[in-house]
């Protein structure tokens, strides 16, 4: 898979580029704040029609414009397509694949796959379960478009059930209508749990690996899924994890009804990851933090690559810097057949090869 072009139209502060890269490192250096993220950005938007950066188009749309184009060519196991966004300040998002519209998101994964590794990502160790979710639920997503089908659902339901609970503290009478929304919740909930299970069985394996590599054996990573509703780590049966949500899910039904919030489910669970059984989070040194990051997105490449027969696109925000030079070594070594985006300040640490394109970036200017 590698990308041929991509064309911009008022996006952030490009008023108009195109850009054609080549088959394997392309690297896009300058100044900071010049625009080096914004193109890996656009690139991204195509595998979920979402930012890594925001959630609001006005923050995409480029100052004093009401919309933005974006035009990409790419090129995947199936032949060539292309694909169009166009982000507007007073409508909704319209996306386009090969020229035909696509009405939901979830219709538009799996068409394009990348993998984004920029610093902000030390925040999957640093902060809280919700950055670890979201890397779980991004990488599923790509491979499995009814899994964020079912992920809207459950934020939908989870919604409906919290309104629920609320309502009941004040009219009593609505209890009988909550054991609808709680089979609803254990249906949907059950088999995003029952997903997130069977991946990091898959992601845990090759992430060993790799950081075994990557630290000459000297470290064992261990990533474990930690589900609140009572159950094994590695149970991925619906059925199984079905009956031990309703079970867990009853135990907490006065507690929710007084405090109005579903504790019970997927939208709580976490990722453990730990190095020699110390959690990484809050033992583990900076330089290991950044090597299970490098470890987790490496992986995620590899079980991508497995899953679809060919490598994904990889997106190298200014990370290179971030890491020494064996880490940076690992990333050179692995990346031989897929096509790689990355930015920095200065190439000094690139040699001038064939199979190296290099793209200055100025003010939101490509040279």
């Amino acid at each position: 898979m590698y990308v041929h072009d991509i064309k911009l139209k008022n996006y952030r502060n490009y008023d108009y580029a195109d850009i054609s890269f080549g088959k394997e490192v392309n690297v896009i250096y300058g100044n900071n704040a010049q625009g080096k993220t914004n193109i890996l950005e656009s690139i991204y938007l195509f595998t979920t029609g979402k930012s890594f950066r925001t959630n609001k188009n006005k923050e995409i749309i480029q100052f004093n414009n009401q919309y933005a184009n974006l035009k990409m060519s790419f090129e995947n196991r199936n032949g060539s397509n292309t694909g169009e966004i166009i982000l507007s300040s007073d409508q909704k998002k319209r996306i386009k694949i090969n020229d035909v519209p696509i009405n939901k998101i979830g219709e538009l994964m799996g068409f394009f796959n990348a993998v984004m590794f920029s610093p902000e990502d030390l925040n999957i160790i640093k902060e809280g379960p919700l950055q670890r979710r979201k890397f779980l639920d991004i990488l599923i997503s790509q491979l499995r478009p009814n899994y964020f089908y079912n992920l809207q659902q459950y934020i939908k339901i989870l919604n409906q059930r919290n309104n629920l609970l609320k309502t009941i503290g004040i009219k009593r009478k609505l209890l009988d209508t909550l054991s609808v929304w709680d089979e609803e919740l254990i249906e949907c909930g059950s088999r995003i749990i029952a997903s997130r299970v069977a991946f990091v069985k898959k992601l845990k394996d090759i992430a060993a690996v790799i950081h075994s590599n990557i630290t000459q054996g000297a470290e064992r990573l261990h990533i474990q899924y930690q589900t609140n509703i009572g159950i094994k780590e590695d149970i991925d049966n619906v059925s199984e994890i079905k009956s031990a949500f309703a079970k867990k899910l009853d135990s907490y039904r006065k507690r929710e009804i007084e405090k109005g919030i579903t504790y019970i489910g997927p939208h709580r669970d976490d990722m453990k990851l730990m190095i020699n059984d110390h959690e990484v989070k809050h033992y583990g040194s900076q330089g290991q933090q950044r090597t299970v990051v490098l470890s987790l997105k490496m992986a995620e490449m590899e079980l991508i690559k497995e899953d679809i027969g060919e490598n994904p696109i990889l997106l190298l925000d200014d990370i290179m810097s971030e890491l020494d030079r064996n880490r940076q070594n690992y990333i050179m070594n692995s990346i031989v057949n897929n096509q790689v985006m990355i930015t920095c300040t200065a190439i000094d640490g690139f040699e001038k090869k064939d199979h190296i394109a290099f793209y200055r970036v100025e003010n939101g200017r490509i040279f």
